[in-house]
């Protein structure tokens, strides 16, 4: 796995954890049942709280991402089709936000934004 965490980001760090091994599993990076690296050793590695990492592998369990098994780890969890679409489509819509946030704040309409759109997709 190839983590990238920013300390300068508005975002928490366990949120950028998640974020980054959510998407190594929707695009299939990491296959089902592959392990993750333990809490204390991806804490190492990345130079954070172990409870940082903790509170991510919580959250992708809670979402259906991985599953940990008590004495043994935690597993990437057999991802059904339709929450790795949904999970694609998420991640899609957050960048659309955020350029359409970064067309606001230049002055751009929201028919200014459409026309660029339209135009993107004929490309």
């Amino acid at each position: 796995m190839h983590i990238i965490l920013n300390n300068q980001s508005m975002v928490p760090i366990y949120e950028q954890l998640m974020e980054q091994i959510k998407n190594e599993i929707v695009t299939g990076q990491l296959q089902s049942d592959t392990p993750l690296p333990s809490v204390r050793t991806f804490a190492n590695e990345l130079k954070i709280s172990a409870l940082t990492v903790k509170k991510a592998y919580d959250k992708l369990e809670e979402e259906g991402f991985v599953v940990t098994v008590h004495g043994k780890g935690t597993y990437v969890a057999q991802l059904d089709t339709g929450l790795a679409e949904e999970a694609r489509r998420k991640a899609v819509e957050e960048d659309f936000v955020t350029a359409i946030a970064k067309a606001r704040m230049t002055g751009m309409s929201s028919d200014e934004i459409r026309a660029t759109v339209e135009i993107l997709l004929e490309e």
